[in-house]
């Protein structure tokens, strides 16, 4: 039997030896790609969003080593992708903003492989588990919801906050415009009582 502590630190282990999460900038007419090597008969998924930038859409392919297109979307904000590989070799996914020509984006990647495997060596179908053993079981459970929930939440709070910002710029913008638009209409109207006041003191001293 294993301490709690000592299990505990399996379960966090446990989470990230087949996960990679990554959050990067493609910029406008740009293309990025990430390369993994798999062996055979190896599921695969693959979670993307686009947190902020234009219509918060990219496009996105996945190629096996033989280059065949295992999936292809156009100006998706967010999917999923799960694949069990025929072969072994690099697979290759790509995100592509090339259709923008003004706009970069912000996108978050979840790349998962393989099958998680047990907590302990001695975790296996044919064995009975003891109390402590089925107790981080649970814990680690628990732990992958709670670690799924925080990435959505984040990433929810993420792309709120960005449109919140875009939003702000958009009432600045409109308010400051709006502030010169009054000076201008408030100036013009000065000038116009000027001129009619103007207009009458010089038909007046013609008239005398």
């Amino acid at each position: 039997m294993l301490p709690l502590g000592i299990c505990c630190l399996l379960v966090f282990h446990a989470c990230v030896v087949f996960g990679t999460e990554l959050t990067f900038e493609l910029p406008d007419n740009d293309k990025q790609c990430f390369f993994e090597e798999l062996e055979k008969d190896v599921k695969f998924d693959i979670d993307f969003q686009v947190i902020s930038g234009g219509n918060y859409d990219v496009d996105c392919f996945v190629t096996d080593p033989l280059g065949n297109v295992l999936y292809n979307e156009k100006k998706k904000q967010y999917d999923s992708f799960s694949h069990t590989t025929g072969m072994q070799g690099v697979y290759k996914v790509c995100f592509s903003n090339e259709f923008s020509t003004f706009t970069h984006k912000i996108v978050y990647l979840d790349f998962r492989h393989g099958d998680e495997e047990p907590l302990l060596d001695t975790m296996t179908g044919s064995t009975a588990l003891t109390q402590l053993e089925s107790s981080c079981v649970s814990i680690h459970e628990i732990l992958k919801v709670v670690i799924d929930s925080q990435t959505w939440y984040r990433l929810r709070e993420a792309h709120d906050r960005t449109k919140a910002e875009h939003l702000l710029e958009r009432v600045t913008f409109w308010s400051i415009g709006e502030t010169v638009l009054l000076f201008i209409i408030g100036i013009g109207q000065v000038m116009m009582l000027r001129s009619f006041f103007a207009d009458k003191k010089g038909s007046v001293v013609a008239a005398t």
